[in-house]
C-alpha cells in the first residue's frame, strides 16, 4: 500500500509514485543558486516556473545549509521567506514546504500557507518544530544532519539510530507516524563515498516505516563523481543519482531541475511497466 501525506487542508499527496519537490532558495548565498533568488518577486516567478513544470511540492528556504554558511536569525529568515510563500498560496495550488529547522520560522511560514514542515536538523536542533508541525496537522520531514564529517562511520547505522531519535520525537510531539518523511542527508556531515553509500542502501531505510526523500540535486560528490565543478551543470548526474534512488524505493525527489527530471522519472515508470502507454 503505497504512502500518504495528509496536508492541513484536507488535501492528500499519495507517494505511490515518485513525486518531485522544487527547490526555491530565497537566499543570497545557497551553494547552487544563491543570490539569483533573493528577492520575492523572482522566487514568485521561479516558484510558479516550476510548478508549470510539474513540482508536487515547492520547498521555500530562507536560510541557506551549504558547508561554511553564514546563520542568520528567525526574524531575517521568516522576512525572506513569508512573503514568498503568502504569494504563492495565492497564485498556484501546488503544496508549499518550508525548509527551516527553526520553530519560529516553520510556524510564520504555516500561517502563510505552507503545508510541509522540512526540518534539516530532524527535529533535533529545536524539537518545538515537531510539536508546530503537529498542532497545523502539517506532515514534517527529518533528515539526518551531522556538525561534521567522520569516515569511520558506518554511515547507515548512523542515519538509522539518528532518524529514529528524530521519529521518536515527532512522534511524541503529536506527529502521526503517518505525517512523517525521512531524508538521509545527502552532502549533510559526510564524506563523497558515505553519500554513495546510503543511496545504493536507500531500500534499507524502509525499516522505518516511513516514505524516503532524496536529495542529491547539484551535490558536491555528483561534481568529484563527474568533475563538474559548476553545479548547475550536474544536472546529468542528478538525475542519475535520483533514478537510482527511485529504484531503490525514494518517494520524493528533492531537485533544482524539475521538468528534465519529470522526464526522466516519466520514462523510467514506463520502462518499468509498459502496458500503461499506449501501443
Amino acid at each position: 500500500m503505497p504512502f500518504a501525506l495528509t496536508l492541513p487542508d484536507g488535501r492528500t499527496l499519495t507517494l505511490d509514485a515518485p513525486l518531485v519537490m522544487g527547490i526555491v532558495n530565497v537566499t543570497p548565498d545557497s551553494f547552487s543558486d544563491g543570490g539569483l533568488l533573493v528577492d520575492a518577486d523572482s522566487a514568485l516567478a521561479h516558484g510558479e516556473r516550476l510548478a508549470a513544470e510539474g513540482a508536487a511540492i515547492l520547498d521555500i528556504g530562507g536560510e541557506s545549509t551549504r558547508p561554511g554558511h553564514a546563520t542568520v536569525d528567525a526574524e531575517t529568515e521568516k522576512a525572506r521567506v513569508v512573503p514568498v510563500i503568502a504569494g504563492l498560496k495565492r497564485r498556484l495550488d501546488t503544496p508549499i514546504s518550508i525548509d527551516s529547522y527553526k520553530a519560529d520560522v516553520a510556524e510564520a511560514a504555516l500561517v502563510a500557507g505552507a503545508s510541509i514542515v522540512n526540518d534539516v536538523w530532524g527535529a533535533q536542533r529545536e524539537p518545538r518544530i515537531a510539536e508546530v508541525a503537529a498542532q497545523a496537522g502539517a506532515p514534517i520531514i527529518l533528515m539526518h544532519n551531522r556538525d561534521g564529517v567522520d569516515a569511520s562511520l558506518d554511515i547507515f547505522d548512523e542515519v538509522l539510530r539518528f532518524l529514529e531519535r528524530s521519529i521518536a520525537t515527532a512522534t511524541r510531539a503529536g506527529v502521526p507516524h503517518s505525517q512523517i518523511v525521512v531524508d538521509p542527508g545527502i552532502g549533510f556531515g559526510k564524506t563523497p563515498r558515505q553519500n554513495l553509500d546510503l543511496i545504493r542502501r536507500l531500500d534499507r531505510l524502509e525499516a522505518l516505516g516511513c516514505p524516503v526523500l532524496l536529495g542529491a540535486s547539484r551535490k558536491s560528490t555528483l561534481g568529484l563523481v563527474t568533475g563538474r565543478k559548476i553545479p548547475a551543470e550536474r544536472l546529468a548526474a542528478s538525475i542519475a543519482a535520483h533514478l537510482y534512488g527511485a529504484s531503490r524505493g525514494a518517494a520524493i525527489i528533492r531537485a533544482h531541475d524539475v521538468a528534465p527530471h519529470i522526464d526522466a522519472l516519466k520514462t523510467w515508470a514506463a520502462i518499468e511497466d509498459s502496458t500503461k502507454v499506449d501501443p
